[in-house]
């Protein structure tokens, strides 16, 4: 499989608005599961819920291999670049059945990958955490930090004591000097709260790195009055958001027969409340999520319908609030030089549409997808040249 390469020519984006394209942000996918990609015919997840996936999972982890997920993961994303992704945050399952399988095969791809996307390693740590019982996912997160990961993960709602586990977790962090991330509240039990503790102990210690809450599914069914409370401390934090529509509309909710819940958080009120909130897919074909392209116009089409955002909103979801969280918005002119080109008439179109033959630019350079043509199957490189040909001749004639 060719990892690609970019073009030594630069393109601006008025050189293409100018051929008729719209010109956006390149997308930035804020939470990913790249060493589970590809996964569901491997390991099915009868039940559909989210701990049918977490044990149909460890009970395959021993026919997977480093070799085999670089190799789906590699797969993802070049996908994902070939849409118009050129930063990516995945979690690597760091658990006492997986090991550092998935942060050895991560790390890999992200050094392969350097020179077409940025990518994030977060170690996504098992549980239990606490305790005598989480001696052994401690150690194995502290290896993973002395392997190179760039972000500090776990799941503290899993927990039995979250509100503990969220200090484990920001202490461990603070010590290595790395952001967090974490799975949280990924259910809908309103009983289940995390967000608030996370939020004041962030303030409470003042904790100095980025911290970014994912999922954060109980906050969507909580009073209005308590969304809004939540919010606004989440937001007095600078506390990143992560919704991911699309894995959870599938594995929550499924016991409520009746007015079945929509298993996303509190959206707008977040925004509202001034608190950065990106979209991201979660899950590519596993036992988490069965479907899904890797193209993040596909979860903006979801933020519309779901979090009932407007195109532009959506937008923001998946290009410039992702690359606040991952701390790239202005890295070396990142925010100027990364935009993708699509053969659309206005944003929702693009959304809506989701067309292909985009032109995905990085750094100032475009990259060249051609080499990409085995990871999807659409037939890229002659829609590629069939758009930019037709696009040529309507610009000179």
């Amino acid at each position: 499989m060719s990892d690609g390469s970019s073009s030594t020519a630069s393109t601006t984006a008025a050189e293409l608005r100018a051929l008729g394209y719209l010109v956006v942000p390149a997308f930035v996918e804020p939470h990913a599961h790249l060493d589970k990609a590809f996964l569901a015919e491997r390991v099915p997840n009868p039940s559909g819920d989210l701990m049918g996936a977490i044990l149909a999972m460890q009970a395959a982890r021993s026919t997977i291999t480093v070799a085999d997920t670089i190799s789906r993961a590699e797969r993802a994303a070049l996908l994902m670049v070939a849409n118009g992704t050129t930063a990516i945050r995945t979690h690597a399952d760091t658990t006492t059945e997986n090991g550092l399988t998935s942060v050895e095969a991560l790390i890999e791809v992200r050094e392969r990958l350097r020179d077409l996307v940025d990518i994030q390693v977060v170690a996504l740590s098992g549980w239990p955490f606490l305790g005598l019982a989480g001696a052994e996912a401690r150690a194995l997160l502290g290896e993973a930090i002395a392997m190179g990961v760039d972000v500090v993960g776990g799941c503290p709602h899993l927990e039995s004591d979250p509100a503990a586990a969220n200090d484990a977790l920001l202490s461990i962090a603070a010590a290595a000097g790395l952001p967090v991330d974490l799975h949280t509240d990924e259910t809908l039990d309103p009983a289940k709260l995390a967000v608030a503790d996370l939020a004041e102990r962030v303030v409470r210690t003042g904790f100095a790195n980025t911290v970014t809450a994912s999922h954060c599914v109980s906050l969507g069914v909580q009073t209005q009055a308590r969304q809004q409370e939540v919010a606004e401390s989440i937001a007095a934090a600078g506390i990143h958001v992560v919704a991911l529509p699309q894995t959870n509309l599938f594995l929550q909710g499924r016991s409520h027969a009746q007015a079945t819940p929509r298993g996303l958080t509190a959206v707008r009120v977040l925004r509202q409340a001034g608190v950065c909130v990106a979209a991201g897919a979660d899950n590519m074909q596993d036992p988490f999520n069965p479907v899904g392209r890797g193209d993040p116009l596909e979860t903006a089409g979801l933020m519309m319908l779901v979090a009932h955002l407007l195109a532009d909103e959506a937008l923001d979801t998946i290009t410039s609030a992702g690359r606040t969280l991952m701390h790239i918005a202005t890295s070396a002119g990142q925010a100027q030089d990364d935009f993708v080109a699509i053969d659309a008439a206005s944003v929702r179109e693009a959304i809506a549409f989701g067309p292909p033959g985009r032109i995905v630019v990085r750094r100032g350079q475009v990259i060249d997808t051609t080499g990409f043509a085995d990871v999807h199957s659409d037939v890229h490189s002659d829609v590629h040249s069939t758009t930019v040909r037709r696009r040529s001749e309507r610009a000179s004639g």
